[in-house]
């Protein structure tokens, strides 16, 4: 049963381990939970491969996305009720966004996207204002609402403070990943005093702001960001799964356009290897279809497509070493390329150079192409004062992109190279490796 104003009779919960309990009080929040497109976000880890390293790190983008709504549910009516500057006619639009935000990743999102040439942002806009189950619960609120809050989560809506709390350096979707990633990894790096946070959140007419003594509270959020990144996004084995899937998929695809007869027909990857992809059909992929064919791949004729699976679900993963890419270690990359084609490796798929970088924090600097709005301080005067200009540690860290390189190798296939035994030798001599 539904009240008059499109609230429910009675307030539904889920349980959550990161925020105890997300309150559901309006029909269409509750409508859009039951679509078909939001449910198909339960079948997306959130993480990707990290569940290969961190074995927990099961969650799914569902979790996620629950946790961006509940946090928006509670700066809006807990903490932005009544302010200047706050329209709460935006309300539900804010809350239609948050739990939105990330309806059109596919399955192991990023490196999916990077095969594959493709933007989960772009799906997302598609799936809003499409011929979906979602678009026919939104078009509820007028013709129109779709498309604002589609506009919400590609930055482009009109009010700028509706989007600060979606998509921002101090955000609600970052707020929830940073604390459920922590929990479901079992590390201690992404814990912050988000309930502080949101206390001393205040709106302003085209952002959020942060009263200053909150200070220490956002801190702390910064390096707990900078931390998880290094520690667990960017995690060196996670990164070695990563390659492989990457290179599964370029290989499946490569196979398809030299007419290889498959054992068992990729048929989900059809429009996807013809860039002939359409929503219907990239709703209908997730993880569990991804791993059906890894898992069937591994009795391919292919020996490069059935390996690669086989080490991807048996998570035989590639060995890697430090790398920069200088003139040297171009060079040592050059021979090594060759060395491993004389061995009958195939450098395309099992010599490979992967790259992880992070901006932790950044401040807007005239002139600039991209501009970042900062995270701003309320004086106690009223005056706005960008964060890093009265954060020590913030300033420290702030504009200085961290890059890491790594050289990933099959250090299995360099140990049976018994038959050419100068080759392997170069080779482990090449990659300090024994």
């Amino acid at each position: 049963m539904t009240n008059s104003n499109g609230k429910l009779s009675e307030e539904k919960v889920f349980k959550d381990p990161v925020h105890r309990y997300i309150h559901v009080k309006d029909q269409l929040i509750w409508d859009l939970i039951a679509t078909a497109e939001f449910q198909r976000l339960r079948r997306i880890r959130q993480l990707g491969t990290t569940y290969l390293v961190f074995h927990g790190a099961e969650h799914s983008r569902f979790n996620h996305s629950l946790g961006v709504y509940e946090i928006v549910r509670r700066i809006i009516d807990d903490g932005f009720k009544d302010k200047p500057h706050w329209d709460n006619q935006e309300r539900l639009l804010c809350l239609c966004a948050a739990l939105l935000h990330d309806l059109g990743h596919g399955p192991f999102s990023h490196s999916f996207e990077k095969v594959f040439h493709l933007d989960h942002e772009d799906f997302t806009q598609s799936i809003l204002v499409g011929d979906t189950e979602v678009n026919g619960v939104l078009r509820r609120m007028g013709s129109q609402f779709p498309k604002k809050v589609a506009e919400v989560i590609a930055k482009t809506y009109k009010n700028k403070l509706v989007v600060s709390l979606i998509s921002s350096q101090i955000d609600a979707d970052r707020m929830d990943y940073l604390q459920r990633d922590a929990y479901y990894t079992g590390v201690s790096y992404g814990h912050f005093d988000m309930e502080r946070i949101l206390r001393v959140m205040r709106p302003q007419e085209d952002q959020v702001v942060i009263k200053n003594s909150g200070m220490h509270a956002v801190e702390d959020y910064i390096m707990s960001r900078y931390q998880m990144y290094w520690q667990v996004y960017f995690h060196p084995v996670t990164r070695s799964a990563e390659v492989i899937l990457t290179k599964i998929l370029h290989r499946a695809k490569k196979l398809h356009q030299e007419y290889y007869s498959f054992k068992i027909q990729p048929i989900h990857f059809y429009s996807l290897f013809e860039d002939e992809l359409n929503l219907q059909d990239y709703l209908k992929l997730d993880e569990s279809i991804i791993l059906y064919y890894f898992q069937a791949w591994q009795e391919e004729a292919d020996p490069i497509l059935s390996d690669l699976c086989r080490r991807f679900i048996n998570r035989n993963l590639f060995q890697y070493a430090e790398f920069s890419p200088n003139n040297e270690q171009m060079m040592k990359l050059m021979e090594l390329t060759s060395l491993f084609k004389k061995a009958g490796i195939d450098p395309d798929y099992y010599l490979v150079v992967d790259s992880s970088s992070d901006l932790p924090y950044d401040f807007y600097r005239p002139g600039e192409e991209e501009e970042r709005l900062p995270i701003h301080l309320q004086m106690p005067n009223g005056e706005l004062r960008e964060l890093s200009r009265q954060s020590d540690i913030v300033d420290a860290i702030s504009g200085k992109r961290r890059t890491d390189h790594k050289l990933y190798f099959p250090l299995d296939f360099i140990k049976d190279l018994s038959t050419k035994r100068n080759i392997k030798k170069k080779i482990q001599e090449l990659l300090e490796i024994e």
